[in-house]
């Protein structure tokens, strides 16, 4: 059964200059070009016919493109004992009412919603039992802004675990109205 997730794709001059942002910090295991993106809403592992549910439920969403943007780092835990490393993204208004749309329509079809606030992000590391500190890092990126970009669809990935990390690839893609107007940097 795949391991599903609702998510936006990154423009590739934005994933360059998060990957810019690697340090030497102890425990950091960091991501990949391919492994940067924002989750939407993760399903877990669904049945083929639940991916067709999925599929289908999310093709009738109909919401309109939106500005972007990405900029600051942050962290989850402590800045000494960090659990993972971030950038920050900004316009999150539109970017919840995407994931709130997901989350109902996915909880008629069965699916939990999850119990977490949407906090949307790019994980850029994750750390191992003994993290080093994040701070100097943190204080170094607290404003840069990584780029700015329009949201024109979003996407469903499916995620598989392998030895680097996860590997996603795209299921299906979901555009969404107005897409044509086109800003990134």
């Amino acid at each position: 059964m795949p391991r599903l997730f609702f998510g936006l794709e990154l423009p590739a001059e934005i994933k360059a200059r998060l990957l810019k942002v690697r340090s030497p910090v102890t425990g950091a295991r960091w991501q990949n070009a391919e492994q940067l993106h924002i989750t939407l809403l993760f399903l877990g592992k669904v049945s083929g016919e639940g991916l067709e549910a999925v599929a289908s439920s999310a093709r009738e969403i109909d919401s309109e493109s939106f500005p972007l943007e990405v900029a600051g780092v942050g962290r989850f835990g402590q800045p000494e004992r960090p659990k993972n490393l971030w950038a920050g993204v900004q316009a999150a208004a539109p970017l919840a009412v995407l994931h709130q749309t997901l989350g109902r329509r996915l909880e008629s079809l069965g699916f939990m919603a999850e119990r977490r606030v949407f906090r949307p992000h790019i994980t850029l590391a994750r750390f191992k039992r003994q993290p080093g500190s994040v701070e100097p890092l943190m204080a170094e990126n607290a404003d840069f802004v990584f780029g700015h970009f329009q949201v024109t669809e979003f996407v469903l990935f499916d995620s598989t675990l392998g030895p680097n990390g996860s590997v996603y690839s795209v299921v299906e893609r979901f555009p969404l109205r107005n897409a044509g107007m086109i800003c990134t940097d």
